[in-house]
């Protein structure tokens, strides 16, 4: 979609608009949001493996990062403060250099089973503290940097989105082979995929090899 195929007359431009679509937010949805991480916050965050983090750049430009470990792997230092790990990725440092630009973040915890997710925001920080990296070994290995975040904003979400997606309902679940792989996309879009199957079957197994070797 381009800007040219957006109808001025129809685009929503001021919060007064916004506001004018839809019902008053419900009283209780203000008073959900809390400043610290009480202790059902915490009980999720212990259940999570899985966020997505909001960060963005010095003009504005946004993104999105997802982050995995096992349950627990983002740890609660106190009320006001989350600490999570940094792995081994693609080392294009998005996230980080975005912290560092500008500090605002916003996160998203999710747990397999669970419809309702957990938001909290906040500002970051990254820390090379030893003794808060040694808190996040894995496998005899600890994570280069971590990021600090000093909690702003917490709130359950309720679950009308991942009813609506049905996101766990195994009869949902796609099979991953109707795409191409990864390697192939990544190809396609920048130098090229071989044209030869067992070539590119080759280059898919060398990913899930290096995924193997290189997940800490």
């Amino acid at each position: 979609m381009t800007d040219s195929t957006l109808d001025p007359a129809h685009l929503v431009e001021t919060e007064e608009g916004l506001r004018a679509l839809y019902p008053a937010t419900h009283e209780i949805a203000k008073q959900k949001c809390l400043p610290h991480l009480d202790r059902h916050a915490r009980d999720f965050i212990a259940r999570a493996p899985f966020l997505c983090i909001g960060t963005q750049t010095a003009e504005g430009r946004a993104d999105v990062s997802p982050r995995g470990d096992p349950p627990g792997f983002v740890k609660v230092l106190d009320a006001r403060t989350l600490l999570i790990p940094d792995r081994p990725g693609n080392n294009r440092l998005d996230t980080l250099s975005n912290i560092i630009a500008s500090p605002a973040v916003g996160l998203l915890f999710i747990v397999p089973g669970f419809d309702d997710t957990l938001r909290v925001n906040g500002t970051a920080r990254i820390t090379r503290d030893p003794a808060l990296l040694a808190l996040m070994e894995v496998q005899g290995r600890l994570p280069l940097a971590a990021i600090a975040v000093t909690v702003e904003e917490v709130f359950l979400h309720c679950a009308k989105a991942f009813r609506r997606s049905r996101l766990w309902d195994p009869a949902q679940q796609q099979d991953r082979r109707e795409m191409p792989s990864l390697v192939q996309i990544i190809l396609d879009q920048t130098t090229g995929a071989p044209e030869d199957p067992a070539q590119q079957r080759v280059l898919d197994e060398g990913l899930e090899k290096a995924y193997r070797e290189s997940m800490y």
